[in-house]
């Protein structure tokens, strides 16, 4: 199996051998379990969905609950492919936990950046502002500045780096090395940040 859905915790810190403060991310990386098996025959690609966190089955369709129930499980919040030829070695039901990973090795964090709003070039883009504060400057000091020639070619250039909406993004975080794995409580200690505020839902990945 490549990967695991899993739920941002909270941040820690833990030392090393040399005492040096390493920042960490707690994930509560599974138990997940098989929910659907996609062949090449029947789908036309080889992919396994798995599902995370328990979900009340009054909150859940019918056709769902039919799908949840031929997996032999209950409903589930988070469903995620990962394709792959794996698929062989899996069945419905089966249960993932985060046995999957060992200390030391190195995986990939997706999830959904903290959203921040409608926000100006400054915080968006790290843009210096226009002009200095003196010599009859007004009020300009955060503005974008120019965003293009007038009559050539009288347009602005898709892509320029303006105002807009800010995070809330699919954000993949790379090479975050595993600190920690307690099979116990399913719980992947990693090093640095990952995206998403508490309790957001992240795609942990083997790193290859």
């Amino acid at each position: 199996m490549s990967g695991i859905i899993g739920k941002k915790i909270a941040m820690t810190s833990l030392y090393d051998e040399n005492g040096k403060n390493i920042p960490c991310t707690i994930i509560q990386a599974g138990p997940c379990v098989v929910t659907q098996v996609r062949t090449q025959d029947k789908d036309g690609y080889t992919a396994v969905q798995l599902g995370f966190d328990d979900k009340k089955e009054k909150n859940v369709g019918k056709a769902m609950t039919g799908h949840f129930k031929k997996a032999g499980t209950t409903p589930k919040y988070k469903l995620v492919e990962f394709q792959g030829e794996f698929v062989n070695d899996l069945s419905l039901g089966q249960e993932i936990n985060v046995d999957l990973f060992k200390e030391g090795e190195y995986v990939d964090v997706t999830g959904t950046s903290k959203g921040k709003g409608f926000q100006g070039v400054v915080k968006r883009h790290g843009f210096g502002g226009v002009g200095q504060a003196t010599h009859g400057q007004h009020n300009r000091l955060r503005a974008p500045g120019s965003i293009g020639a007038g009559s050539d070619p009288s347009r602005v250039f898709k892509g320029m780096r303006m105002a807009g909406q800010m995070g809330n993004k699919k954000v993949t975080i790379q090479n975050l090395q595993v600190i920690k794995v307690d099979e116990d409580k399913n719980l992947l200690i990693v090093k640095g940040a990952v995206p998403g505020p508490k309790n957001s839902y992240v795609i942990i990945r083997k790193w290859n």
